[in-house]
């Protein structure tokens, strides 16, 4: 892709460098910009930088907040005792938007996926791990991907459960395996939280 200026060549290479985003997307959203009034574009990069300085982890549940604690942890009308294991925030938006589920999240930030270099230590694990060692969780809902990666962590995670008196389960099949929890329409995942199984009845 020829450009006649320096400029918009390194735009559109950063715009690029975003997941699902090619050249010529990444075109059509600077050419975008370029036509947009400045304070426009201004609104557009301060949201951007606010984000990076000001966005937070929650320190219970590991999700994106604005403040330390999220707002579905501090909830008086969550079910405490109920927590749904989750990879990333992407799949808490996605189980969020079905209203079908009243407990509380623990986001990992991923899936042990050897291949890639990354292993249970790399996970938000522990956290989890501390969070029962609390004593007032009755069930943990292994709500991950149907990947080779998500399986993986599932098996891991039934391991190191184990030792706690804590109903394990997993989200019912209705999903095909290889699919992206937030890919999945809204009444199929809803269905498979609300159908969730033990996930011992899947250990051979």
């Amino acid at each position: 892709m020829n450009f006649s200026s320096k400029l918009l060549q390194n735009a559109v290479e950063e715009f690029g460098r975003l997941p699902g985003v090619g050249k010529k997307t990444a075109l059509r959203l600077v050419l975008h910009l370029l036509k947009q009034q400045d304070a426009e574009v201004a609104r557009f990069t301060s949201s951007l930088n606010l984000l990076k300085e000001k966005i937070q982890y929650c320190k219970e549940c590991y999700n994106i907040s604005d403040e330390e604690v999220c707002e579905i942890c501090l909830s008086v009308k969550r079910d405490k005792s109920t927590i749904c294991v989750v990879e990333d925030t992407r799949d808490v938006m996605a189980i969020e938007n079905t209203n079908q589920y009243q407990g509380v999240y623990h986001v990992l930030g991923g899936l042990i996926s050897p291949m890639d270099g990354i292993g249970p230590s790399d996970l938000k694990i522990e956290g989890l791990i501390q969070r029962l060692r609390q004593g007032a969780v009755k069930e943990v809902i292994l709500a991950l991907s149907a990947t080779m990666e998500g399986d993986t962590t599932i098996f891991y995670l039934y391991r190191k459960l184990k030792e706690f008196d804590v109903q394990v389960s997993t989200i019912a099949r209705g999903i095909a395996f290889g699919g992206e929890l937030e890919y999945v329409d809204e009444i199929t995942l809803g269905r498979s939280i609300l159908t969730r199984v033990p996930y011992e009845r899947n250990v051979g």
